[in-house]
């Protein structure tokens, strides 16, 4: 892909996310919504479904040639690493809870791969009217303005962010690794849109953030933050043959000078 190509595919994705999220926006103003639930514990909407057609629609339409990863339409699309081609990688609504709960942390999020490296990453809400947004090796952007990670150095001073899964089989070493932070950390923010959070991070309103997720809830803010200035990784193993830029297990989001002082600290809990 040119640098010409990047602009014209950022210029895109930036357009179908506020449409995308305008309509889930007026959706909800219209109280129109359905609740289910996938795999027994994870609410989905009408409004999910509808948004993520017309992302995937718009993207066909003008890339027939190009894979997309969907939450809602694709899950098992396959593993993004034997992807070589063009991809996008979409979530119609991340924070689904808080969007059918009234509240405003939710947003529209869109990622596009190349050659299996993320280019363009775009993530609305609609609800504060927020873009953020990035081109690999161009920086980020809220809005147009440039945004960049806060220089908070003192681990006693972070605010960080994290969530936790529908599945509460395995709860304990959650809670062991949120004690240790709620322990050397300022304090805890759990905001429910895993996207915004690390996009929050890239705009100096959070100092750090972990959770385990899926592909599409960071494909594209995790490309946002590190043009940031922000460091991501993992606090466990990824395991051979996985891209790490790509594998959600216990992510670790953080400018860096803390990166390493909370990868020490989500360590210790669970002796890893």
């Amino acid at each position: 892909m040119t640098e010409t190509s990047h602009t014209e595919i950022l210029g895109f994705t930036l357009d179908i996310a506020r449409e995308a999220g305008i309509y889930i926006r007026d959706e909800r103003k219209r109280a129109n919504l359905t609740h289910t639930f996938k795999h027994d514990n994870e609410l989905v909407t009408n409004a999910d479904l509808q948004a993520d057609r017309l992302l995937c629609d718009r993207i066909t339409q003008r890339f027939p040639a190009h894979l997309i990863l969907s939450e809602e339409s694709s899950p098992d699309l396959g593993r993004v690493e034997d992807i070589k081609g063009p991809l996008w990688i979409i979530d119609p609504i991340d924070g689904t809870v808080n969007f059918a709960h009234g509240h405003i942390q939710s947003a529209v999020s869109v990622a596009f791969v190349n050659q299996q490296q993320v280019q363009v990453g775009v993530v609305y809400n609609p609800f504060t009217d927020e873009m953020f947004a990035a081109e690999l090796g161009k920086g980020a952007t809220l809005n147009g303005r440039v945004i960049n990670v806060a220089q908070q150095t003192e681990l006693s001073r972070a605010l960080i962010a994290t969530g936790f899964p529908y599945d509460k089989s395995n709860i304990a070493p959650l809670v062991a690794r949120l004690q240790a932070i709620l322990a050397h950390c300022a304090d805890i923010r759990r905001l429910g849109s895993a996207a915004l959070d690390i996009c929050w991070l890239a705009a100096g309103r959070l100092d750090g953030y972990y959770e385990s997720l899926s592909v599409w809830d960071f494909a594209a803010a995790q490309l946002v933050a590190t043009e940031a200035g922000a460091r991501f990784g993992h606090f466990s193993a990824v395991p051979v043959g996985a891209n790490p830029q790509f594998w959600g297990q216990d992510i670790l989001v953080a400018n860096p000078a803390l990166y390493p002082q909370l990868l020490d600290l989500l360590h210790a809990p669970t002796g890893s």
